[in-house]
């Protein structure tokens, strides 16, 4: 293969760059503008109805620009990222039901081993809803933008597993300014990246990460976690005695050992069956 063709996957990505914060920028200040937050005092915490409306805006605005970048630089249409839905109903249930899993599992063995108390539960039946729109938005336009297009394209210039660590990394810096993030969050982000990218490598399709990353962090905030250090409404409500690496204190679960644990457990597991089940579609490059 020539040079040319081995860098122009990542060149894209470099093209995209600036055009994407500049739109998406603007998209966020014309969402913030329609529920009235203050972007000037970036430090003030959103309600749920504006972290759902901005999370919406981001969200077109990362579709207009990648499918800018599809339909006129890659000479693709859309769908190509990984978004067939056809024959990938499993996929959606698979990731869903995964990622309930962990979460689940999580909370109860902090609880058993007293690292969080359960105090309550608050149910407000609006906050819910909008939950459930804010983390499909979230885990669409993420998925788009990192696996989508970032890592589809790195997989055009490396090795699918180098491509896979290069996206994750980008992935784990994208979230690097959330607060209370520490070297243990970030490291995690960066698994979460990795267990996220590591079916679209073998199947180009998105809509298994989609539902895990979904399913992650909705039911994470249902049970009470933060989510990547930021504070949402939750069905349940618990304190910890005191702030640990297992319960990832403010960051919340993805802060904590167990999150690294489970990350590591899925990744081997993960890639275990797909080295004994290849259905890898050869990515062509262009």
């Amino acid at each position: 293969m020539s040079e040319q063709y081995k860098i122009r996957g990542w060149v894209r990505i470099l093209l995209m760059l600036i055009p994407y914060l500049f739109v998406v920028g603007v998209f966020q200040m014309i969402g913030a503008a329609l529920v009235d937050y203050d972007y000037g005092n970036i430090g003030t915490d959103k309600n749920s109805q504006q972290r759902f409306i901005i999370q919406l805006f981001t969200f077109l605005g990362t579709c207009l620009i990648v499918g800018i970048f599809v339909k006129y630089i890659d000479k693709e249409q859309i769908i190509s990222i990984g978004l067939k839905i056809k024959n990938r109903s499993s996929d959606l249930w698979i990731g869903f039901t995964i990622g309930t899993i962990i979460m689940i599992f999580a909370f109860g063995i902090l609880e058993f081993l007293n690292e969080i108390q359960f105090q309550k539960i608050v149910f407000d039946l609006n906050e819910i809803i909008l939950s459930v729109f804010l983390f499909i938005f979230v885990s669409l336009t993420e998925e788009i933008l990192f696996r989508g297009y970032i890592l589809r394209n790195l997989m055009y210039s490396f090795n699918k597993y180098v491509a896979l660590l290069i996206s994750a990394l980008i992935f784990a810096v994208a979230h690097g300014m959330n607060p209370n993030i520490d070297i243990i969050g970030l490291t995690n982000i960066f698994l979460g990246g990795i267990l996220l990218g590591i079916t679209y490598i073998h199947t180009k399709n998105l809509w298994f990460p989609i539902a895990l990353h979904f399913s992650w962090n909705f039911f994470q905030v249902l049970l009470g976690f933060n989510v990547s250090g930021q504070n949402v409404y939750s069905l349940v409500r618990f304190k910890m005695p005191e702030e640990t690496l297992l319960n990832g204190g403010a960051f919340g679960f993805e802060g904590s050992i167990l999150s690294l644990i489970i990350l590591l457990i899925s990744i081997i597991s993960i890639t275990i069956y797909y080295r004994k089940k290849p259905i890898a579609t050869p990515i062509h490059h262009k």
